[in-house]
């Protein structure tokens, strides 16, 4: 049995809560932090959802919530079948302005596949001139992460350039869960098989970003020095089949 769903609607994208939410995190002192540019001017057009971000948005103690500058997360999410599989394809188009050339990190368009129930994510980015696929258990605020007796964070990126540099190109991942298998897609070319995944994603909360993967230094946050990031991505279409 197959489905299919498409997250879309960006027309929709004001209305935040309707299909689309400002993604963040809350703090222990109960405030939230928002992944919100506060300059990013955002155009939906021919069902295409464009947002160019001047990157402003720090956070000297916390890594996660350094790296997203402004994103967006998925009101529903997906739950994942228990035996079957589930795949997330859309396109994607990034451009830059004032980022570091041959370094994604410094400014760069993403799709996030995000599992709240235990941290784990599954993500493309893509830049300038290079992209990445991204395989990874992460400390989320709030987020209760299994114990494991083996690596319990981890993040592995996996680089590349063999793509349409600067104009959109087809991304895909698909997870089954009953293989404990990753398989990400570009342009219809697999380009990365992820086998014996340590933990089991149960549900996927879609997140639409524009991001920087900047560590962290003594002195705080050293991801910000003038980058524009120009963003766009076509709906997401999911299947499920089981």
């Amino acid at each position: 049995m197959e489905q299919q769903k498409v997250f879309g609607d960006f027309h929709t994208i004001l209305n935040e809560g309707q299909v689309w939410k400002i993604g963040g995190f809350p703090l222990p002192d109960g405030s939230f932090w928002e992944y919100r540019e506060p300059e990013a001017v955002v155009i939906v057009r021919n069902g295409i959802l464009y947002c160019r971000a001047p990157l402003s948005r720090q956070n000297h103690q916390i890594q996660i919530l350094d790296n997203a500058k402004h994103m967006y997360y998925s009101v529903e999410d997906v739950v994942v079948p228990e035996s079957g599989e589930v795949s997330f394809e859309l396109q994607i188009r990034a451009r830059s302005q004032n980022t570091a050339p041959g370094d994604l990190y410094d400014g760069y368009v993403s799709l996030n596949l995000l599992d709240f129930t235990t941290g784990a994510a599954l993500d493309f980015f893509a830049g300038n001139d290079k992209y990445a696929s991204v395989y990874a258990v992460l400390p989320f605020p709030g987020v209760e992460v299994p114990n494991s007796d083996k690596t319990k964070y981890f993040c592995v990126f996996k680089e590349d350039t063999d793509f349409n540099a600067r104009e959109f190109n087809t991304y895909k991942i698909t997870y089954n869960r009953g293989t404990d298998e990753v398989i990400f897609y570009v342009n219809g070319t697999e380009i990365r098989r992820e086998s014996r995944v340590p933990v089991k994603f149960n549900r996927f909360t879609i997140a639409l970003g524009i991001m920087t993967e900047k560590d962290l230094t003594p002195e705080g946050s050293v991801s910000v020095h003038g980058q524009t990031v120009i963003a766009e991505w076509s709906p997401v279409t999911v299947t499920v089949k089981e």
